[in-house]
């Protein structure tokens, strides 16, 4: 079998297997398949993007999956291979079916020295499933593309030439089908009791059932923003700061579904001693949680009757007051905060909207801001929490609002996550691009680090130098340079200007806050539910 002929192989068992969208980061070696897959879009049955930087690629590819759609990333050897590895990890723990292929050398080469040959079989590590396929393995592709649900390597052995020498009649290709969602709102599952105080805690991906849960018991939910289970009356806006609260002491049992990772005070709750934990199975490769649990449940949990006490209406009342005393200390500020940019796009998300949103403190931020949605909005928040890193998230962007069909698709991030990548605004003029509003909340550094241990006033002499780095980028510049219209705003009524008057493609949205007093600032809203 040529490499041209393993190549078609490949894109054909990809196509079969309901792959719709392949990203392709230019190369020699990996050329039989970049034809092939030029060939298949041409045909209808793909969509093509190209991107010049692999890591780029792999989180446009990670974005298209995120939403529902089903994507294959295309690289050459060597060090290409090395820079989908970000990507490959966060969709392994995320449990997201992300497909790297990744072009080698022939078998014979290897361990030689020849150029652009490295050991890529397993190059992902133990987390990422792989296929090494040689000429006589083509069949072995479309097996393992069954099976699985997270993210699989298919090493391709391509030998010369590495051009096609006649056209690929695709006449014969029949596509698959895509990728769906099974998660509803259906209420089967294991019965629990109502007895102990219980709220339900809903990490990234935990889905409706967890809003379900708690409608029906009349227990508090704590979601993130994230969660796909922040809508209707049981969400609480505030519970990171009512769980610095007396609230929080009363509270005997968690209900937790999906991956939390976004707040230390939840994870504080879940590691009481007198606290019990029911954990509902989550994705991504590892099912142990990182505190103790009481019972795994196998199902969705239900409940026969709602909790008749007052342990809702209490928090239901706090919630509003501390949320109340937020705004009016927010409204006091002399000048714009993170929050009420965060809260500014949240309130602009409408019905059908995509929002995608970074690390650090803009999804923070977010959870604080985000009003109560209705149910049923079909509004899509989602962001990298796999590993909750700041890589390739205007790329994941992107890809998200490529692969989704919504009325409205923004962004929000940091500086710091913009910068590392800004790559992501570089793309193929042939290639589609969405209509994308990405606000950058520029502090001119890495403010999430100013709450943290290392932004104590102590370590105030070292701080810039090792945690804050302020980079003096010009935004303006940089988008300009690829050809990005940019807007800068530094108040609200200009900021809710700008998100009501998109004017199509993508587009940035400066917003320049203040970094000096963040820690400060935090530490007042922390205080706002105390007593």
């Amino acid at each position: 079998m040529t490499s041209t002929e393993l190549a078609r192989a490949v894109v054909s068992a990809l196509v079969e297997a309901g792959v719709r969208e392949v990203v392709v980061a230019p190369g020699s070696r990996n050329a039989p398949l970049s034809f092939a897959a030029y060939d298949a879009a041409a045909a209808g049955l793909v969509r093509l993007h190209t991107r010049i930087d692999e890591r780029s690629a792999g989180f446009l590819a990670l974005g298209l999956t995120k939403v529902g759609s089903r994507a294959a990333v295309i690289c050459t050897s060597g060090t290409a291979v090395a820079n989908l590895h970000p990507a490959m990890l966060e969709a392994a723990h995320a449990g997201v079916r992300l497909l790297a292929v990744t072009a080698d050398r022939p078998a014979r080469l290897r361990g030689t020295g020849a150029n652009q040959t490295t050991d890529q079989v397993s190059v992902f590590g133990p987390l990422v499933p792989y296929v090494d396929l040689g000429p006589a393995d083509a069949a072995v592709a479309h097996t393992a593309l069954g099976l699985g649900d997270g993210p699989l390597h298919l090493n391709v052995q391509l030998d010369e030439p590495l051009v096609p020498g006649e056209a690929w009649d695709t006449r014969g290709l029949v596509a698959g089908a895509g990728a769906s969602s099974s998660t509803d709102g259906a209420s089967s599952g294991e019965s629990i009791d109502v007895g102990p105080r219980t709220v339900v805690v809903a990490g990234d991906d935990a889905g409706p059932p967890a809003r379900v849960l708690a409608e029906k018991a009349r227990w508090p939910l704590l979601a993130e923003p994230t969660s796909g289970s922040r809508t209707g009356e049981a969400a609480i806006r505030t519970y990171r700061l009512m769980l610095g609260g007396p609230l929080a002491d009363e509270v005997e049992r968690v209900v937790v579904f999906g991956h939390p990772t976004l707040s230390r005070p939840v994870m504080r709750l879940m590691k009481r001693d007198d606290v019990e934990v029911l954990s509902v199975p989550s994705r991504g490769v590892w099912s142990e949680r990182p505190f103790p649990v009481a019972q795994h449940l196998e199902s969705r949990p239900v409940v026969e009757a709602p909790d008749a006490s007052d342990w809702f209406d209490r928090w239901r009342a706090e919630d509003q007051r501390v949320a109340v005393a937020l705004e009016r200390l927010l409204r006091d500020e002399p000048e714009l905060t993170p929050y009420e940019a965060a809260g500014a796009v949240a309130r602009a998300l409408p019905a059908g909207g995509l929002l995608v949103v970074g690390a650090s403190n803009p999804v923070r931020d977010l959870d604080l801001m985000v009003p109560r949605y209705e149910v049923g909005g079909r509004r899509k928040t989602i962001a990298n929490r796999g590993l909750s890193g700041i890589d390739g998230t205007v790329s994941s962007a992107i890809g998200a609002a490529l692969g989704r069909d919504s009325t409205r698709s923004f962004a929000l991030m940091g500086d710091v996550t913009f910068l590392h990548d800004a790559n992501g605004l570089v793309h193929d003029v042939h290639d589609p691009e969405p209509d994308l509003t990405i606000v950058v909340v520029n502090d001119d550094g890495g403010s999430i680090f100013a709450t943290l241990e290392q932004g104590a006033p102590e370590h105030a002499e070292r701080f810039d130098r090792l945690f804050g780095t302020p980079h003096g980028v010009d935004l303006a510049g940089l988008c300009a340079a690829t050809r990005t219209p940019h807007w800068r705003v530094d108040s609200l009524p200009e900021l809710e200007q700008a998100l009501a008057s998109p004017n199509g493609g993508i587009e940035v949205v400066e917003v320049r806050t203040r970094r000096d007093n963040r820690r400060e600032l935090d530490e007042r809203i922390r205080r706002l539910a105390q007593r």
